[in-house]
């Protein structure tokens, strides 16, 4: 056996000897209830809350789209600080620390204060959020065997659809009592499971392979095809913006329906989101990460274009369910695929992963402004919204299959 199977052989049984105390089911379920606050309740919640902030006064329907985009400001600084946070006070504590502000956001957002006190507050459930974006699976997935990292990152990031569902359930509930109710029941759920998954993270990280070097890791973040799988990211994350930010709006008021059929299709945004991750990563295991994410790519597409085309109940269900999969079905697919790229070096994963997030937040926080923008200066048109995050997708797409093409060469 050579030296460097040696030091790979060793570097297992260390890792397995650090994580010995947490159960790999434990772990992961620590990572859901992470996702489920720091995205699901402190950021995803927000959506089907915007028409209810609007009905009772507290901001003007632009102030509302705004704030919603404050979120994703955060959620950019969040994705630039998290590699540094996890590195000064260890990445179980930075994800401890994010999961307890997400909670203390949502309590927050009870006091309306002004316009820029709840711009912070949105601005810091963003930050929360994106850090534990960053440092969730990089915790948990160096524990994990390669042919099951897809279903373990899909528990992972399933959490995002439990937390978008729980919202679209909760908040018309809570929304009986009061706005302000509404808010402290979110900040409540958030306290419970940041304390159920306190002690679930695993206790160690395992150590680096041999050779492992900072210029490895920024040999591999400088590769073409890991920039071109990092702008996919960020067209992808554009293409989301209208379903994210705007659904439950246009159905509510865009249709006319109300805030309560706003919220059903939140739901099953949301419940498509719950299975999307899982169902992805499951294929990724089989099929391979790169086949599993141009897929992904096609169905996406024409399901960000449909409510542009229809605005029948079919079409809108459809489109809620897919979009609710491929907004955190997408992550473990995008991971994996660095996973492959980057096959040695656990360090260049982390820091590609890093980048592939900022990269995400980046175009999501342009997005949402620049969505925003065009929303209110075409007289609230919904149709050009969809269409614009269709051509992302596809334009992400494009760029996968020219990288397919120049491998081949």
């Amino acid at each position: 056996m050579s030296m460097s199977a040696n030091v790979d052989d060793h570097c297992r049984q260390h890792a397995a000897h650090q994580n010995a105390g947490t159960p790999l089911w434990l772990a992961a379920a620590a990572g859901l209830c992470a996702s489920l606050v720091g995205l699901g309740l402190a950021r995803f919640a927000y959506t089907p809350l915007i028409p209810a902030l609007i009905a009772a006064r507290w901001f003007t329907p632009a102030e509302a789209v705004y704030l919603g985009a404050a979120n994703l400001a955060g959620y950019l600084a969040g994705a630039l600080i998290a590699r540094d946070l996890g590195a000064r006070i260890g990445q179980v504590w930075a994800l401890r620390s994010m999961m307890a502000l997400a909670a203390v956001t949502c309590f927050a957002s009870a006091v309306p204060i002004s316009f820029i006190w709840f711009f912070g507050i949105r601005f810091l459930a963003g930050v929360s959020g994106a850090v534990i974006m960053v440092l969730a699976a990089t915790t948990i997935l160096p524990h994990t065997a390669a042919s099951k990292r897809g279903l373990v990152g899909g528990v992972i990031f399933a959490g995002v659809g439990l937390g978008i569902a729980a919202s679209g359930t909760l908040v018309p509930l809570l929304l009986q009592q009061g706005v302000k109710q509404a808010w402290y029941g979110l900040g409540v759920l958030s306290a419970v499971l940041t304390l159920l998954s306190w002690k679930a993270w695993p206790t160690g990280t395992p150590a680096a392979h041999g050779g492992e070097t900072h210029h490895a890791a920024a040999h591999g973040v400088r590769s073409p095809f890991l920039i071109a799988l990092c702008v996919e990211y960020g067209l992808n994350a554009l293409a989301l913006v209208p379903h994210m930010v705007f659904l439950v709006d246009f159905v509510a008021r865009g249709l006319g329906q109300g805030i309560s059929a706003g919220s059903r299709y939140w739901v099953l945004y949301g419940l498509g989101a719950v299975v999307g991750p899982l169902l992805t990563g499951h294929l990724a295991d089989r099929a391979g990460f790169a086949a599993a994410l141009r897929v992904a790519f096609l169905i996406e597409a024409i399901a960000v274009a449909m409510p542009a085309a229809s605005a029948s109940p079919a079409a809108l269900i459809v489109s809620s369910i897919i979009v609710g999969g491929f907004t955190p079905g997408i992550v473990p697919l995008v991971i994996g695929r660095i996973h492959e790229l980057i096959p040695h070096s656990a360090a260049s994963q982390r820091a590609a992963w890093a980048q592939a997030t900022t990269t995400f937040a980046l175009f999501q926080a342009a997005g949402a402004y620049g969505l925003s923008y065009l929303f209110a200066r075409s007289g609230g048109d919904y149709a050009l919204l969809f269409v614009i995050g269709a051509v992302a997708v596809v334009a992400a797409l494009a760029i996968e299959l020219v990288g397919v093409v120049a491998t081949r060469r």
